[in-house]
């Protein structure tokens, strides 16, 4: 059974002067409008607490473009523009519903320079793209091909920290589910450090430590930027080369997860993980660096999408399963269990190897939650409401139904 689903392919193109210099008026002019409407719907949200809709930002953005002081928004495509003020529009919807904070204004320097084109903007013709603007198509690096007869419904460019420029482009594809294992192989992962994760077979992942094996140069690259004088031509080459180093590491990580998750959602039907607060384990001052580098929310994303993809699913149990305290032989529940001890001899006589352990009884406890549909442990009372803790029903990611 296949299902239609919209994907997203990056690649990278290389402008020509022109196209850069549109391509740069148009991200200067794109946070431009971003960080005006923003403006304006701050002033009416904190002063009068009446909110401007996306209709009134659009026609507020053409009486911006007939001042002498703005009509230089004239002369780059209306799209990028637009899109923009659907942006914020989503993001506003996002904090009314609590899902987000307030929304932020776009920084020159710390923002990524972006500008989204629908399909009214740009031209795909014969696998060439020409954005509005343009008089030549972009030279674009086509590392994978599109999905044969796809043809992209928006494309996105960008310019990275580094300097690289990028277009991703979303097209509708056809996804076949990978045919599920005779056994309908099921998978539990702890993730660790040490170890990036652990699965209940017994195998262990080695963490690659890609920011690790490339500090050295990062810290190189950071002193000589440090020396070179503020605003000077010498010092935004430094930066690059900083920035470089950081795109490197990125690269890296995401390749390494990208083929990890890819492998797990190919063996196994349902895959269980344990739903961690990397936020707060980043408050920990000498662990955050390496979880940083462990990138386990990325991990977890890539699992949630590609189970939909594939028709495999994902269930997600409560953080607080004691896991690593919980023998898997006789279900008593040590007291204590310090970070330092990496192997435990249960009362019963069972030698446990931590990560093993806690694998293996994060896939129990995903197998009898999904068989069940109940929760896997009650959550803590909070003491702050009141209320008296209830079941955490498992969070489950399965076809067309990614909860990301």
């Amino acid at each position: 059974m296949t299902q239609q689903v919209k994907r997203a392919f990056k690649y990278r193109f290389y402008p020509t002067d022109e196209q850069a210099a549109e391509l740069s008026r148009t991200f200067g002019c794109v946070r431009l409008v971003y960080n005006k409407a923003l403006e304006d719907r701050t002033r009416a949200w904190y002063g009068e607490q009446r909110r401007v809709s996306y209709v009134q930002s659009s026609a507020a953005l053409t009486q911006w473009t007939k001042t002498d002081e703005l009509a230089f928004l004239t002369q780059v495509s209306s799209v990028p523009l637009q899109q923009a003020l659907r942006h914020l529009q989503t993001a506003f919807g996002n904090f009314f519903a609590k899902r987000a904070q307030y929304p932020r204004y776009k920084s020159r320097k710390k923002s990524r320079a972006s500008a989204e084109y629908t399909r009214s903007a740009f031209t795909w013709r014969e696998g060439r793209l020409t954005l509005a603007k343009m008089a030549e198509p972009l030279d674009i690096r086509w590392s994978r091909p599109l999905p044969e007869g796809a043809e992209p419904t928006t494309a996105t460019v960008s310019r990275d920290s580094a300097g690289r420029w990028f277009v991703s482009m979303l097209v509708e594809d056809t996804i076949a589910p990978v045919p599920a294992p005779a056994t309908g192989a099921a998978i539990g992962l702890d993730a660790g450090i040490t170890s990036l994760v652990t699965l209940s077979t017994g195998e262990k992942i080695a963490n690659p430590r890609h920011e690790r094996g490339d500090r050295a140069r990062l810290a190189r690259a950071q002193r000589e930027l440090s020396r070179k004088a503020k605003g000077s031509a010498n010092r935004e080459k430094a930066r690059r080369r900083v920035a470089r180093v950081h795109a490197r590491i990125a690269d890296r990580r995401r390749d390494f997860l990208h083929k990890l998750s890819t492998r797990l959602v190919r063996e196994n039907q349902t895959v269980v993980i344990e739903d961690l607060t990397v936020r707060n384990l980043l408050k920990n001052g000498k662990l955050a660096r390496a979880i940083s580098d462990a990138a386990w929310t990325d991990l977890r994303v890539m699992l949630e999408y590609k189970c939909a993809w594939y028709g495999r699913e994902l269930v997600v149990i409560d953080r607080w399963f004691p896991s690593s305290r919980l023998c898997g032989a006789c279900g008593t529940v040590a007291a204590k269990m310090p970070l330092n001890v990496r192997e435990w001899t249960c009362d019963c006589g069972t030698v446990h190897d931590r990560d093993v352990n806690a694998a293996r009884n994060i896939l129990a406890a995903g197998l009898a939650a999904s068989a069940c549909g109940d929760g896997v442990r009650p959550q803590r009372e909070s003491s702050r409401t009141g209320r008296s803790s209830v079941k955490q029903e498992p969070q489950r990611a399965t076809a067309g139904t990614p909860r990301l």
